[in-house]
């Protein structure tokens, strides 16, 4: 039960339109928050956004002017913005040496230069209302090496764990937190099906102690839990959602 966590709260999330995002957007609204789901995949996030009563905005992560106009709109919409979730990001495997330079500039440009900018958008509209919560979401693979996730990931989601620390000490006189999430092995949309993913997805289960993948569910109850003000003196922290891989 989430009750009204989050009542009178207005929050961002992206990458909303599915998996992790759409599963924080559901809880989210439970809570009593008023939700925006930002993503690129129009249809499934208005069909979300329709469900839970909240409001879909088409939104490219990595584009500037795409976040300076969506901020400028929710707060010409709501007068404030409590909460912001960076949830989009992709998957990337790919070994180092045979990483391109494409396929590196394109995790990093989503996965981490997307957080880079909605941060930045979204201090001085939490700064006119007096403080908010900004959630970043990493992975375990931003803490530890695994022999499951590329170096393109990795490097991305550490980034963000650091990146979450500055902003949490430049913005805490504003009365601005931020922390990061760092789920590990999680059952979502990215999960492929076959021999060699069969074979992989034995290997992270032989690695986690509590001997399954979690649910996206799970991970949205951290992210609640940082967005409220239940977590009011919790900045430059991080959340591990990770079944215990990380404890080894």
């Amino acid at each position: 039960m989430s009750g009204d966590r989050l009542a009178g709260k207005v929050a961002l999330i992206t990458g909303a339109a599915r998996g992790q995002g759409a599963a924080e957007a559901r809880l989210f609204a439970r809570a009593g928050a008023t939700v925006i789901l930002v993503d690129i995949l129009d249809d499934q996030g208005r069909s979300v956004a329709k469900d839970i009563g909240a409001s879909y905005v088409h939104l490219d992560v990595t584009s500037e002017d795409g976040w300076r106009t969506t901020i400028d709109a929710v707060m010409a919409r709501y007068g404030r913005l409590d909460v912001l979730v960076n949830n989009a990001g992709i998957p990337s495997r790919t070994r180092i040496e045979e990483l391109t330079r494409e396929e590196w500039d394109r995790v990093m440009a989503v996965n981490l230069t997307s957080v880079f900018l909605g941060t930045k958008h979204a201090i001085p509209a939490m700064r006119r209302g007096g403080g908010g919560s900004i959630v970043n979401i990493s992975s375990m693979a931003g803490l530890v090496g695994t022999v499951v996730g590329g170096a393109a990931y990795g490097a991305s989601k550490g980034a963000i764990r650091i990146f979450t620390k500055a902003t949490a000490i430049q913005c805490a006189k504003d009365g601005i937190r931020c922390n990061s999430v760092h789920p590990g092995p999680i059952v979502s949309d990215f999960t492929a099906s076959g021999p060699e993913a069969d074979a992989l997805r034995s290997q992270r289960l032989a690695r986690i102690p509590l001997g399954r993948r979690g649910t996206p569910d799970e991970v949205a109850y951290g992210v609640l839990y940082l967005a409220s003000d239940e977590s009011s003196f919790v900045t430059g922290s991080e959340l591990v959602i990770d079944g215990g891989w990380t404890a080894q």
